[in-house]
């Protein structure tokens, strides 16, 4: 559900569109989402170390040894490299790789709990506030998760981030806010957790995918900003295809070429139209938001409803089908 600044209603999109099946989306937090997935995969036998740093890795023959920070090493058939939008893989396996590109927008957010604002289990509420975008939704107990995107020209640094405390936050954000929907300043006055923030970056392209025995997948390869809210799902498609091409192709790297293939066009895609949504937040001229809040109830009618958004969450990956 979006909202201006002043409270009129701008209109609603499908946070997914339900299946034949009867599947929806879901919002979770990423950290439970990382637990289920990692006791699973435990419960299947696969072994997880932690306190490693990839430093380095060469090819060897047929192995892959791969040093660690630590000065410990592994060795094994293949390396991918889930390993994030920094990806030390793909700084080894092709120095010559474009960095992330700042967006030009912060992301802040962190935990409320309130007792007068109502659950929306089933809506997110986005707000396009007079200086920076807030969004926000209410679990069935009354928690409030919430975030703020914030257009700054200069990119800060970690440090600077990471030095201001929880209460500068909230004296900045409750200042970005004054004059905006009441019910923004009451979720940050009410947050409990530390109030995070970090950049937003994002990596629209880059030429290798894939080296040998070696190949990047997730945010290592395409790492997108959270607008659409997609980067975990583009990280879980390209572990799907890339295990469905190591099963049916015998060489590892001619598996790495065909996942390449069946990912980069739609993983690219995501990427920039996850962009374009964040260029959408980051209006602050009088004239360009009263126009934005006459045009968007249009605009998301025609460009946002389930058939136009179906490109982006029907995609399916057929774990039966074989890859040639």
């Amino acid at each position: 559900m979006f909202w201006s600044g002043t409270g009129k209603r701008l209109g609603e999109v499908a946070n997914g569109i339900q299946l034949r099946d009867g599947t929806v989306s879901v919002a979770l937090r990423r950290g439970l989402l990382q637990r289920v997935l990692r006791e699973e995969a435990e419960r299947r036998g696969v072994r997880f170390e932690f306190g490693r740093r990839l430093d380095t890795y060469q090819v060897d023959g047929d192995k892959v040894i791969v040093g660690f920070a630590n000065g410990t090493q592994a060795e094994g058939s293949l390396l991918i490299g889930a390993d994030g939008i920094h990806s030390a893989t793909r700084r080894v396996m092709d120095p010559a790789a474009p960095e992330p590109t700042y967006t030009g927008l912060l992301s802040i957010g962190g935990f409320s709990h309130s007792s007068s604002i109502p659950p929306t289990p089933d809506t997110q509420h986005f707000v396009f506030g007079r200086r920076a975008f807030f969004g926000y939704l209410v679990t069935d107990r009354g928690e409030i998760w919430w975030f703020v995107n914030l257009a700054r020209t200069d990119e800060p640094s970690r440090a600077e981030l990471a030095g201001t405390s929880t209460e500068d936050w909230k004296r900045r954000l409750l200042a970005l806010f004054a004059g905006d929907l009441d019910r923004i300043s009451e979720i940050i006055q009410a947050t409990h957790s530390e109030i995070g923030a970090y950049t937003v970056h994002d990596l629209a392209t880059i030429p290798t995918w894939h080296r040998g025995p070696v190949a990047l997948v997730g945010d290592a390869a395409h790492a997108i900003s959270p607008n659409a809210g997609q980067g975990a799902s583009l990280a879980m498609e390209d572990a799907l295809v890339v295990a469905k091409c190591l099963r049916d192709i015998p060489q590892v790297e001619g598996a790495f070429a065909a996942y390449e293939r069946l990912r980069r066009e739609r993983a690219e895609k995501v990427v920039a139209f996850s962009r374009r949504l964040g260029q959408s937040k980051t209006i602050s001229n009088p004239i360009g938001i009263r126009i934005r809040d006459l045009v968007m109830p249009f605009a998301l009618k025609r460009f946002a409803n389930p058939r136009a958004h179906a490109w982006l969450y029907t995609y399916h990956v057929d774990w039966q089908e074989k890859v040639a």
